[in-house]
């Protein structure tokens, strides 16, 4: 490709961003909300989760982070939208306000930024029909790169937080059983599993400020529900707010929700276990098979050869 061509090609492709984002600011022409929002932020402690970004807790100031915030507000998207995003952002960690518009921004950022490098080195030498195909798939790949990065970052932290619900299952069960009540009982186990599981003693804490805060115990325990989307946490919510509201004993529920899920966790181990040898067949045929033959029926093959070249 000439040079007069890649100058064409580069030209074509910054309008192409020019054009978009010109047509963002048209339609979103207002003054953003984020400013106002990061303005009444008071300056507050750094984090202590190491979550990045900044966005772990509210009272945090963005920093660097708030001209990708600014573009991200620009951006037009729905109320649903916004409240979507920003389920899957707590469901990761970040509570941050401003979580939903810095990730917006990244991923705008990401699929301008993306097609770049491409354009100085794999696109002059190819047609440019394809040049386009190539740079169209980088801005897409980019646009989806945070949203499957964040999809990760949810998974790690649910499974995080299921693995330590036994055990602090079984704390909570004998706090109740002790004497605590239910709110005392949820905050002495996460003062327990601090060290275990953070993430799970960080939600147990957000449910007794929101109980302190006014809010029913139901309304706080769905909230619970609702922001970690663990299913054994909605579950065990579930359990909860029907002891409360029928009066039945909390530790026999407690004990039996426990006993019952630490059958169905043995019952996916003994399932994956089972599985196994399922698993093993692909790699047993494809990696271990064809070297064992190598080495077992090799030398008799070259034998076999040597005789058949010698009687002829």
């Amino acid at each position: 490709m000439s040079l007069a061509s890649t100058t064409l090609l580069l030209a074509v492709f910054l309008a192409t961003v020019l054009t978009v984002v010109g047509a963002w600011l048209v339609v979103a022409g207002r003054e953003p909300a984020i400013r106002r929002r990061v303005d009444e932020l008071a300056p507050a402690r750094p984090s202590r989760t190491g979550m990045g970004f900044g966005l772990n807790q509210e009272d945090q100031p963005l920093g660097r982070w708030r001209w990708v915030a600014d573009l991200g507000d620009r951006v037009p998207l729905t109320d649903e939208q916004r409240g979507e995003l920003a389920e899957r952002l707590t469901a990761a960690g970040y509570r941050h306000p401003a979580a939903p518009y810095v990730f917006t921004g990244l991923r705008v950022l990401l699929a301008a930024a993306l097609p770049l490098p491409l354009l100085f080195t794999i696109v002059p030498g190819i047609p440019p029909t394809r040049s386009f195909v190539i740079l169209a798939a980088a801005a897409a790949l980019g646009f989806v790169l945070p949203a499957f990065v964040l999809g990760r970052l949810v998974r790690r932290r649910q499974m995080r937080i299921t693995d330590a619900l036994p055990d602090a299952l079984d704390l909570l069960v004998v706090c109740v059983e002790a004497g605590l009540g239910l709110n005392q009982a949820l905050l002495r186990v996460g003062e327990e599993i601090k060290n275990l599981e953070p993430a799970l003693t960080e939600e147990l804490n957000l449910v007794n400020l929101e109980m302190r805060a006014g809010k029913s115990r139901g309304d706080a325990l769905r909230n619970l529900a609702r922001r970690t989307q663990v299913d054994e946490l909605a579950s065990l919510v579930s359990m909860l707010i029907q002891t409360d509201k029928f009066g039945t004993s909390v530790a026999k529920s407690l004990r039996v929700f426990s006993d019952g899920m630490r059958t169905r966790r043995r019952q996916k181990a003994e399932e994956a276990a089972a599985k196994t040898t399922i698993k093993l067949v692909f790699p047993l045929a494809t990696c271990i098979l064809p070297a064992l033959f190598v080495v077992v029926l090799g030398p008799a093959a070259l034998h076999i050869f040597e005789d058949l070249v010698g009687n002829v």
